[in-house]
């Protein structure tokens, strides 16, 4: 059995909220599954996309099902490798840097500005190509889409100068599949 994923709000203004709207909504798709899909003695399973120790909801919702205490089942995580691993793989590139620390974040977050604190900054979730709207200090893009699959998309270079046809990239390949997973790595130059 599978099921449609729940649709989210995204253009909502109390983001929070409204991804725990989301939630809950998945929680009562998920606990429906179990209680009405499930025998005793069966297992199911759903697979996330990306990385699910990092940023995906799927264990949350799932803690969210279990905490309600109508429907009772044994959770085991089988870990793969990450999106973010496959990014740096197929750049053939390091996520760090000796002595360096890495920052992982949103575009969301990162809209507000590159992180003080980090040269390397992996990002996640940017509908909205944040990199082009900020400071990048001359940073390098490693930007990659379905990583891993058959659909691969890669883009290095400049930021500023990258930036666009990663955008226009993203968007069009966001409307030929219908959806779009993609991350990247903001790399500034090293500081003494």
């Amino acid at each position: 059995m599978t099921a449609a994923e729940t649709p989210r709000d995204r253009q909502a203004a109390a983001y929070r909220s409204a991804v725990a709207d989301w939630r809950r909504a998945r929680a009562d798709t998920y606990e429906r599954l179990i209680a009405t899909e499930l025998g005793d003695d069966e297992h199911g399973a759903f697979l996330a996309w990306g990385d699910p120790a990092i940023y995906d909801s799927t264990l949350h919702v799932l803690d969210e099902v279990a905490a309600r205490g109508e429907v009772s089942f044994e959770l085991q995580v089988i870990p793969g490798i990450s999106s973010i691993q496959a990014l740096a793989a197929r750049h053939r590139i390091s996520l760090t840097r000796t002595g360096r620390p890495l920052h992982i974040t949103t575009g969301r977050l990162l809209a507000e500005g590159f992180p003080d604190n980090a040269d390397d900054v992996v990002v996640m979730l940017d509908a909205g190509c944040a990199f082009r709207g900020i400071d990048t200090g001359g940073a390098r893009i490693y930007w990659g889409a379905y990583v891993g699959s058959p659909d691969e998309i890669l883009a290095e270079g400049d930021a500023d100068d990258a930036g666009p046809q990663i955008a226009a990239e993203r968007q069009a390949a966001r409307e030929r599949h219908g959806w779009i997973m993609d991350s990247y790595l903001l790399r500034r130059p090293a500081r003494p």
